[in-house]
């Protein structure tokens, strides 16, 4: 998706940054409206609550285990109602209606089905929809629109922290290359990006099996958390990252992958030897 300079509005309806907050573009009829599960009783009162909608239930996972539904509904409100009475894995949703209330349930039914295909293709959360189906007919013209509407909802979803449609990795480009960095030791052959989210190990790395005693219970747990959900798996006596991940940071990118406490600006080294810190800290 091509970036460019834009300007968002976040609206906190009773004063509290912890509660409801609704974001929208300013040149855009496209409102994203957060709704803690805990509050779900005040969004019932909003008329954004009887609207046709694209909504998201998120839960508190880590980014390793987080769960995700995405569906649509010609009424969001009773829809949450039922998700809090029969779902038990969120605490956040998420709800994508228009200003004008001009939604159908066809660009509901069109905005679900491309929603579901680009959050699995870009796999950063576990999504309960599965594969969510075939395309539905759609019009060109309304068609055009929900594409419209979609890369509006997916810059707000975003910005309020939820970043379902972003890749994890940087795509390299040809008038801006990426910086890549690699950790070789015990064994470990790591290559990673930093980006703004923290330190993204690409997919095909591979770290030590098994981690030594002064790993920590922290990094051995992460680890074996990355196990439980199959972004790392066992191959050929090493764990081989079967997809791309970010970490918090350097550090636990590099501890995870060499099974130790580990300084991850002194460890990760771009192709010509010098380390994270040198290339990103020292040259500020």
């Amino acid at each position: 998706m091509a970036t460019r300079p834009r300007t968002i509005q976040i609206y906190l309806p009773n004063g509290d940054p912890r509660g409801i907050r609704v974001a929208e573009l300013t040149t855009s009829i496209v409102r994203v409206v957060e709704v803690p599960r805990s509050l779900l009783q005040e969004f019932q009162r909003m008329p954004e609550a009887s609207q046709v909608a694209l909504y998201f239930l998120f839960g508190d996972g880590e980014s390793e285990d987080a769960v995700l539904y995405i569906g649509q509904s010609g009424n969001v409100g009773d829809r949450l109602n039922i998700h809090n009475c029969k779902k038990d894995f969120w605490n956040k949703a998420l709800v994508v209606i228009s200003l004008t209330n001009n939604l159908t349930q066809t660009h509901a039914l069109y905005l679900e089905w491309l929603s579901i295909k680009v959050a699995n293709d870009v796999a950063r959360y576990s999504l309960e929809n599965g594969t969510g189906g075939s395309k539905p007919h759609t019009p060109a013209p309304l068609q055009a629109d929900c594409e419209e509407i979609f890369d509006t909802a997916r810059t707000l979803i975003a910005t309020l922290g939820f970043p379902v449609f972003e890749p994890v990795a940087v795509k390299s480009d040809v008038t801006e290359p990426v910086d890549y960095f690699y950790c070789k030791s015990g064994g470990a052959d790591g290559i990673g990006e930093y980006t703004p989210e923290g330190f993204v190990m690409l997919k095909g790395s591979k770290g030590r099996l098994t981690a030594v005693a002064s790993c920590g219970v922290n990094n051995e747990a992460r680890r074996n958390n990355l196990i439980a959900s199959g972004v790392m798996k066992e191959d050929g006596g090493m764990l081989v990252f079967a997809k791309d991940h970010a970490f918090s940071s350097p550090s636990s990118a590099a501890m995870t992958l060499l099974g130790r406490t580990a300084n991850g600006w002194v460890e990760w080294k771009n192709s010509d030897g010098k380390t994270l810190d040198e290339v990103k800290r020292k040259t500020i």
